[in-house]
């Protein structure tokens, strides 16, 4: 991924707005609402917060930049970083996808430290990778830790409503001993950090990104279909750009951070007992891919599969040995029972 930022002052954590918490499933359009976490954070401006990192007149700024539009055309896609890189913190956008056909696009929306550390970086992903018209976009976490691609962590999900037709939030909360995955008010995903993970789970600075970008090599049924340019440009939008987070300056002393944590609450914000059971739901009913029943690529899963308090695990019997859901169709179907997603 495109990387690149610069140092600037703390951002500042400013004041109110009150939302109202659902525990249900993800909602759509303007009932669509940002996780708990974000009480009392109010959007930044791209000024107050952005750089331009990449993608020259690809990137434009809307409603006296609140919301920014990326635009992937034959010449190049477009992205943006935040001016400071955080040691722990919440992430969070509302993004619109591209519509139409979107083989081969790539929109991100992430955390890394490539930029500073080359060969041990650290990267927390929210993925979209598009797809053919008529097919879902597909969404897709990830997380590196210490420059740990060779042992990629993605899970895959379908959503439970067309994400290119209006805005759904988007939030990554990353504390000292946990990440959640958010889509709109629910958490879909946690990664709890455990003696065994190491070095994997990320613990240095990162700034935050957006990009849109060609994937075409990888990112449709394995680069079966490419990038499409007669449907060009593919745009992309953000809007609602909120962080609560502990800016650092990744040369300096990371001993304050701690203390930064503790004051902004982020560890009694990773999830409330109540919301497990919609992670569960949600989980068990839209994850399409796991890395931990990927037993081609991983024949003895890594340490963090078999951890945990169970919330958040999905049952052996859901996957295929190539870790895809396995998808049952009624009589008459074109798949029989068995019969499994297509390839990564």
């Amino acid at each position: 991924m495109a990387s690149g930022a610069s140092s600037s002052p703390p951002l500042a954590v400013a004041a109110a707005v009150l939302l109202a918490l659902c525990l249900c499933g993800p909602r759509v359009g303007v009932d669509a609402r940002p996780p708990p976490p974000l009480h009392g954070v109010r959007p930044l401006a791209f000024d107050e917060g952005y750089a331009q990192i990449f993608g020259s007149g690809n990137l434009a700024l809307l409603r006296d930049g609140r919301r920014v539009r990326l635009a992937l055309d034959e010449s190049t896609g477009a992205g943006f970083a935040s001016q400071d890189l955080f040691l722990h913190g919440f992430f969070s956008a509302a993004i619109k996808l591209p519509a139409d056909y979107a083989a081969g696009v790539v929109v991100a929306f992430y955390l890394s430290n490539g930029d500073v550390y080359e060969k041990t970086h650290d990267e927390l992903d929210f993925e979209f990778l598009g797809n053919v018209r008529g097919r879902e976009w597909r969404v897709q976490t990830n997380v590196y830790g210490n420059g740990s691609t060779h042992a990629g962590r993605e899970e895959r999900y379908d959503l439970p409503f067309d994400p290119t037709d209006d805005f759904h939030h988007y939030s990554i909360l990353w504390t000292s001993r946990r990440i959640v995955f958010y889509v709109d008010e629910t958490p879909i995903r946690e990664v709890v950090r455990t003696a065994s993970m190491g070095a994997a789970f990320p613990s240095k600075p990162m700034s935050l990104y957006a990009t849109i970008w060609d994937g075409s090599s990888w990112a449709t049924l394995g680069g079966r279909y490419p990038a499409n340019y007669k449907y060009a440009p593919f745009v992309a939008e953000f809007a609602d750009l909120l962080i609560r987070g502990c800016a650092v300056d990744p040369a300096g002393d990371h001993s304050t951070t701690s203390a930064c944590e503790e004051r902004t609450s982020l560890e009694s914000l990773a999830m409330p007992a109540e919301q497990r059971a919609a992670m569960a739901a949600f989980r068990r009913a839209h994850t399409s891919y796991s890395y931990c029943h990927d037993r081609r690529r991983y024949p003895v899963a890594l340490s963090e599969c078999g951890g945990g308090d169970g919330a958040g695990r999905l049952h052996g019997r859901l996957f295929g040995p190539d870790g895809m859901r396995q998808r049952r169709r009624h009589r008459g179907g074109r798949r029989g029972a068995g019969a499994q997603d297509d390839a990564m």
